[in-house]
């Protein structure tokens, strides 16, 4: 059953499960798992969604808080051939019908503590065939139990993919107000967890950490890393709770931590009023937005052991660049250079290429690059531009960066309107769509706001109607009634009109000038 080497993104389950079968593959939620518990669970659920009819690249929704059945339910999607879709589980429900309809999603894998928003949402979706639950379930509530699903037999059954079919859709948010699904195929996803394991120079005994969310690729590709390796994962549902997740990494000697700069925050804050130190921790990791400088000296008495890197990358190729820890001092500001077996480049708005010291759009070149966006050929287009070859296609980032003599790259600012904040891209036009459903509110428009911990923060600009006596924490209380917590204004002002061009359109440039100002 083991294969020879990895070709497939869950060949390295099998790999390790053959290798050293009672290692720890995971802790979660005060349990331990080996590496053969999750093979024998990932089979029994290859074996139910194959009984339930799912064929290979049938699109399977994994809509679950972090923990042991959304490992389990990623692994057994590989397995029997479906392609994964790790679904951020504060996405409310037209949300998720909305990507279970794009994606033509043939099954729902969740919780019953999500049913409120998984119900409504799987009754609009017609391509379902079958939602699995775990936890207790209503009589008569339609769903096949997690525990009855995994009753069926743990055999292994090649699934005839092959390493250009995808693995994974990872939806993202869109300039259209609309979530778009990023295509990885698994040759692109073995490819990375390999390329991420060798600069970060991780081994087989590492005891990585991961606090983020699956569906956020960041946190997913802890996983992946983690079985790659033949590791172990400490997986925590959170950060919620700071001092649990610190206790954590004391008693298991966790070597890796990855965060992004609003976990480092807290940690510092934490660390300024009764000092921490973890030396255990070898590796520190920070990506999603840019890590202050002056965070670092204090990083190093928290973490007196550990190389610190800083990281940049987006969702169509997951990693694009890091600065080698050594270099931290040497190269303030820098997110470094290409990371293995890949390019970057940057060119001119015209296409050229840029001298070093000059802004330029930067391009990314590798077997990393996203094929392109479920069902999105005019937006693939606009991402994908040609290559050095025939054929060939190259990732245009569409971000504005400089690159200095010695390749290292200096991000300098985004170019289309997309929200980069707390590791998730937050669509301005979702926003405002939830700002104008609020009762009160004439027009909305918002835009990102630079701000040092979160990278950019949601700042929201509101016309009232006549009569309405809506105040900031009226606004902000209702959108975090209908978006994720992460999509809801960090600032909301209030003006008589929006600047708007001739045509009618919101000058969201008149808006960014209003907080310079």
């Amino acid at each position: 059953m083991s294969p020879r080497y990895e070709r497939l993104l869950h060949d390295s389950l099998l790999l390790a499960a053959a290798r050293h079968p009672d290692k720890e593959v995971l802790v979660t939620g005060g349990q331990r798992y080996r590496y053969s518990e999750l093979l024998d669970a990932a089979l029994r659920l290859a074996s139910a969604l194959r009984r339930q009819g799912l064929s290979r690249g049938d699109r399977v929704a994994i809509f679950m808080d972090n923990g042991w059945p959304a490992v389990v339910s990623i692994y057994g999607t590989l397995l029997a051939g479906g392609v994964m879709m790790v679904i951020n589980p504060q996405t409310k429900d037209d949300k998720l019908a909305y990507i279970l309809n794009d994606s033509e999603a043939s099954f729902l894998l969740s919780d019953s503590k999500l049913a409120r928003v998984f119900g409504p949402a799987a009754a609009q979706a017609p391509s379902l065939r079958a939602v699995i639950c775990a936890g207790p379930i209503p009589e008569g509530a339609g769903v096949l139990a997690w525990d009855e699903a995994l009753n069926a037999a743990p055999i292994y059954q090649p699934s005839g993919v092959i390493p250009v079919d995808l693995a994974a859709l990872i939806y993202t948010s869109g300039s259209t107000g609309n979530p778009k699904g990023v295509m990885m195929t698994h040759q692109n996803m073995v490819f990375i967890e390999g390329s991420l394991v060798e600069y970060l120079r991780l081994q087989a005994d590492e005891r990585i950490l991961n606090v983020l969310p699956l569906a956020f690729d960041y946190g997913l590709y802890q996983l992946l890393m983690a079985v790659h390796l033949g590791a172990t994962l400490v997986l925590e549902p959170h950060f919620s709770f700071p001092a649990a997740v610190l206790k954590r990494v004391e008693e298991e000697q966790v070597t890796v931590f990855p965060g992004v700069p609003t976990v480092y925050a807290t940690l510092l804050s934490l660390h300024k009023s009764s000092p921490l130190r973890f030396p255990s921790v070898r590796r520190v990791t920070n990506t999603a937005a840019h890590l202050p400088d002056d965070f670092v000296p204090s990083l190093r008495e928290l973490f007196p052991n550990a190389l610190i890197y800083k990281m940049y990358g987006l969702t169509e190729c997951k990693r694009v660049c890091y600065l080698e820890p050594e270099l931290i001092d040497a190269k303030p500001g820098s997110v470094g250079q290409a990371m293995p077996g890949t390019e970057v480049f940057l060119l001119s708005e015209e296409g050229l290429p840029v001298p070093p010291g000059e802004v330029g759009i930067l391009h990314v070149r590798g077997p990393h690059v996203m094929p392109g966006y479920w069902r999105q050929p005019e937006l693939s287009a606009a991402m994908l531009k040609p290559g050095r070859y025939p054929g060939e296609r190259v990732l245009c980032t569409h971000d504005h960066f400089k690159m200095d003599s010695e390749g290292f790259l200096y991000f300098v600012g985004r170019t289309d309107d997309i929200i980069k904040t707390r590791g998730e891209k937050v669509s301005p036009v979702e926003v405002e769509n939830a700002l104008h459903s609020l009762p009160g509110i004439r027009e909305a428009a918002v835009i990102g706001v630079p701000d040092e911990l979160l990278g950019e923060a949601v700042a929201a600009y509101v016309v009232l109607l006549p009569g309405a006596t809506l105040s900031e924490a009226d606004v902000k209380r209702l959108c975090l009634s209908k978006l994720e917590s992460f999509m809801a204004p960090k600032y909301v002002y209030f003006l008589n009109e929006l600047p708007k061009t001739g045509s009618g359109k919101v000058r969201k440039k008149s808006l960014r000038e209003l907080v310079a100002a």
